[in-house]
């Protein structure tokens, strides 16, 4: 938030190199801004500008790191936080004083081209004695650029337009009251019209009421008269007379109201036509007033500048006067100086005839010793040029000594402002290393994590091999217990024959039909023996005499189980019974049973070998 702390128009004296110095009257603002440095909080901001010229601009930004090689330049004894208000204060004490023929403290304004577009100036804050000018404060401003220039004519030209918009308001506020004081003085005129034309008729129906009333009487009285002229004239005249006066009583008050509201309503027109005319007037002056504004406004603006030119003159004589003043000062001193001088020149002329026997007699020998001291004055003078000489060296020394004192600042101060930017790296790179040491530690955790999840699989992949060699090899056994089977079913053909593991099958017409009839069940679980449990079904007997088989298939898994092992293969045998013979060949045909679930291939179903 801008936060404006000072803004009054004040007395200056401005030099330049090229001109005479001038005195003029500029407005000083002072500002704090939120600073764009996230270490600090706000910048101070000195503003010089003149109303009657806007192109005169002069600007300072002081930050708290600007402010310390202020403070150690100039040797100041204020903080950061405190300067500003003691700034302010030099100033309300240079704008006390600056009606005064002597002031004590002067605001200066030094201007000086750098040989750039751009011009410095140093406002300086002065304080007047008669030994010395001491100079309190001096502050380094640049001359506005053209985007400053504009910013700073945007910002002004928009404080008059709210000016102008306030006036603009005011000024149709009052058009308004003067509006509605008109309506409500035409309302009441209205009214009063209305309450007239009513009176009127008021009058007008009872002039007519009395009238119809006082023909009727008369009738009446008459046809009384008539009937009664003798006994009743004089009664009847003198009715007549009573209400002829009560009847032009009547009329004279009428006619009294009548001119009252006359008056009234003459009064209301009038002042009608005086509120009229006001406005009118109001109208005329307001218009006047504002070219006499413009004109004053034109008037202010020369009689400015003549002010200006006449500051400059008027400070020039002032200087005169002071010089003037100071010399008659001193020739008065000088004077009196002069007198006491004279004074004791006599009382030291009454001594010195005392003393000039005296001095006589010594003289002859202080002439011998003068010759003397000749000779020691010499060698004494010789001495001192050379003292001279050794003197001027050390002065030389001295400077080259103070030039050298003056780099070292200057390289000391460009060491600071390159440790504060360091500085500043350091904690960029230290909020960077706290962030890489978090994503370290996730991505720490995110591992552990990860080598647990892989030490689990690794666990239960040994699991699936283990399960995959045992499962190897109850497949290797159960296939040479069936191959063997197969060969002891070919070698021996039976009727009834027994499978090693207590598997019994009738075969009353061929093996065929004793395969299809059972199903073998693989118990995985069991630890003593992994033999094959057959199921078989029993199959009813028949009195058909049992014939020896035609052909035999070995009985055994299918072919894809057999590849996976890689080591049991099955063979076409043929075997003759009879003229005919067939190749005999390894089949699975699928049994109507109910099925056995695996635990080497699960998802799927294995049936019972059928030849």
């Amino acid at each position: 938030m801008i936060e404006e702390l000072f803004c009054k128009v004040v007395s200056i004296i401005i030099k330049c190199r090229d001109c005479e110095d001038r005195r003029s009257s500029v407005r000083l603002t002072v500002e704090t801004h939120p600073s764009s440095n996230p270490l600090h909080k706000k910048d101070l901001i000195v503003r010089l500008s003149d109303d009657t010229d806007p192109f005169f601009l002069y600007n300072l930004t002081l930050g708290e790191e600007d402010f310390q090689s202020l403070k150690n330049q100039q040797g100041l004894l204020v903080e950061f936080s405190a300067f500003p208000q003691r700034f302010i204060d030099l100033l309300e004490q240079c704008i006390s004083e600056q009606d005064k023929t002597v002031p004590r403290f002067l605001l200066q304004l030094l201007t000086s081209s750098n040989g750039m577009d751009c011009m410095s100036a140093n406002l300086n804050i002065i304080e007047t004695n008669p030994f010395k000018h001491l100079i309190h404060l001096s502050l380094k401003l640049l001359e506005g650029n053209d985007s400053d220039v504009k910013t700073y004519l945007a910002n002004c030209m928009k404080n008059l337009k709210l000016e102008n918009c306030v006036l603009k308001k005011t000024l149709q506020k009052s058009e308004e009251d003067s509006c509605q004081k008109l309506c409500v003085t035409q309302q009441a005129l209205a009214e009063k019209c209305k309450e007239l034309d009513k009176l009127r008729n008021d009058w007008t129906s009872q002039t007519s009421l009395l009238s119809s009333r006082h023909t009727q009487e008369i009738t009446s009285e008459r046809e009384k008269v008539l009937q009664l002229q003798t006994q009743y004239q004089l009664q009847s005249e003198q009715q007549k007379k009573e209400l002829e006066l009560s009847s032009n009583r009547t009329i004279q008050h009428l006619e009294s109201r009548l001119s009252e509201f006359e008056a009234v309503n003459k009064d209301l027109t009038e002042r009608k036509y005086k509120s009229e005319s006001y406005i009118r007037e109001l109208k005329g002056k307001l218009a006047a007033i504002e070219e006499e504004n413009h004109r004053t406004k034109q008037e202010i603006a020369s009689l400015r500048r003549e002010n200006a030119t006449l500051d400059s003159e008027c400070h020039e004589k002032e200087k005169l006067l002071n010089q003037y003043k100071m010399r008659t000062a001193v020739l008065e001193q000088e004077v009196k100086d002069k007198e006491q001088v004279g004074i004791r020149n006599t009382d030291a002329c009454e001594k010195a005839e005392e003393h000039k026997k005296k001095l006589e007699e010594s003289l002859e020998q202080k002439r011998l010793q003068n010759i003397k001291l000749e000779t020691t004055v010499k060698s004494l003078s010789e001495e001192l040029i050379k003292a001279n000489e050794i003197i001027k060296k050390l002065q030389t020394d001295m400077k080259k000594l103070v030039d050298k004192m003056k780099l070292k600042n200057a390289v000391t101060m460009q060491q600071e402002k390159i440790l504060g930017e360091k500085d500043q790296m350091l904690q960029k790179e230290q909020l960077e290393l706290t962030n890489v040491k978090h994503i370290l530690k996730t991505k720490e955790d995110e591992v552990l994590k990860l080598q647990e999840q892989l030490d689990n699989t690794t666990e239960k992949l040994e699991e699936s091999k283990q399960l995959l060699k045992t499962n190897e090899n109850v497949i290797s056994w159960l296939n040479k217990q069936l191959n063997e089977n197969k060969i002891s079913s070919l070698q021996e053909p039976q009727p009834l024959y027994e499978m090693p593991g207590s598997v019994k099958t009738i075969s009353p017409v061929s093996t065929l039909g004793a395969m299809q009839n059972s199903q073998v069940r693989f118990n995985i679980n069991s630890p003593a023996d992994c033999r094959p449990t057959p199921e078989a079904r029993p199959v009813p007997s028949t009195s058909t005499p049992i014939l020896p088989p035609t052909s035999c298939d070995p009985a055994g898994l299918d072919m894809k189980y057999l590849k996976r092992n890689g080591s049991v293969h099955t063979k076409a045998q043929k075997i003759g019974n009879g003229p005919s013979s067939a190749p005999v060949r390894p089949a699975l045909t699928k049994s109507g049973s109910s099925p056995i679930l695996s635990a080497y291939f699960p998802g799927q179903q294995p049936r019972l070998p059928a030849s």
